[in-house]
């Protein structure tokens, strides 16, 4: 590899790197639970894509339905 024979000059340096920038990530929204996430890819909240239950989702203790003792029997 050879090293450049001219220098580049700040403006031109500047208008290569102003193309190189970062995009808005565009958001889908999931059809169950209607979260905004990426799209083509499963729901953290509800874990489903394409309206089947792909993962698992752990709920927290504190979030948890209480059951009843008639829920039981």
């Amino acid at each position: 590899m050879s090293t450049p024979t001219q220098r580049h000059t700040k403006s031109r340096k500047k208008i290569r790197r102003g193309a190189i920038k970062l995009n808005r990530v565009k958001l889908a929204v999931c059809p169950h639970c209607k979260k905004p996430l990426k799209p083509h890819t499963a729901c953290s909240n509800c874990g489903r894509y394409k309206e089947r239950i792909i993962l698992k989702v752990r709920v927290p203790k504190k979030f948890r339905k209480k059951k009843s003792k008639e829920d039981k029997k």
